[in-house]
């Protein structure tokens, strides 16, 4: 699930967290899907048959894992050993360095990817502060700066990554160089226009991740 609530992606209601899975799995993921119409009494699948049905269709995966590394590296690790063709087919990737440093430790083999969008401790993504406190904002604002410059500088070689998934609006041509230069593969997040996809494709020669391949989305933080 990608968000902390279930709102915006099912019929449901509520925290994720206070859910259980049985109470998860009676949601349907499709109900406000704009092809929900095409895709009625979905059921939210587990890790396992999420990729399953990836691979049945050929498609790369990207494990967005948003927390309790740990566990999610247990997760994964077994579903590698499980399904061997995911070496060629996944990437595992995340905003917590932890996470990434802690899959690569369990197996050096598995494809990893840092996610970052400038001024995410500070902001959400449509720009609004996340703290009404002054001194709170600019505290995290400063962290900001540090978690910035440290994933630049030291951290993608620590964790040992194969790419860097950064949101769209701070991509260029010269942060693509950088990073090429470098042998990381930059990935832009989630660019969902025509107009977008076209300059990513001719200009900037950037791989990106994309809500729709046929139509414009509404934009995505």
């Amino acid at each position: 699930m990608h968000d902390d609530t279930v709102e915006r992606t099912t019929d449901g209601a509520g925290r994720l967290q206070d859910l259980t899975f049985e109470e998860i799995r009676k949601l349907n993921p499709a109900a406000k899907h704009r092809l929900r119409s095409q895709f009625q009494d979905e059921k939210v699948p587990t890790l396992r048959e999420a990729v399953v049905e990836s691979m049945h269709h050929n498609l790369t995966i990207y494990f967005d894992v948003k927390g309790h590394a740990n566990q999610a590296v247990d997760a994964l690790k077994q579903l590698y050993q499980e399904f061997p063709q995911l070496y060629n087919s996944s990437i595992v990737c995340s905003f917590m360095p932890e996470v990434v440093y802690k899959m690569r430790q369990a197996d050096r083999n598995v494809v990893t990817a840092l996610t970052h969008r400038p001024w995410q401790l500070s902001h959400l993504g449509d720009g609004t502060p996340r703290f009404s406190s002054s001194w709170k904002h600019f505290l995290y604002m400063v962290m900001d700066v540090i978690l910035d410059w440290s994933l630049h500088s030291f951290l993608w070689r620590l964790c040992g990554v194969s790419a860097f998934l950064i949101q769209k609006n701070f991509v260029s041509q010269d942060y693509v160089r950088h990073w090429s230069a470098r042998g990381i593969q930059v990935v832009a997040w989630t660019v969902n226009t025509f107009a977008e996809k076209s300059y990513y494709e001719s200009i900037l020669d950037c791989s990106y991740m994309t809500d729709s391949l046929v139509e414009d989305c509404h934009p995505h933080y």
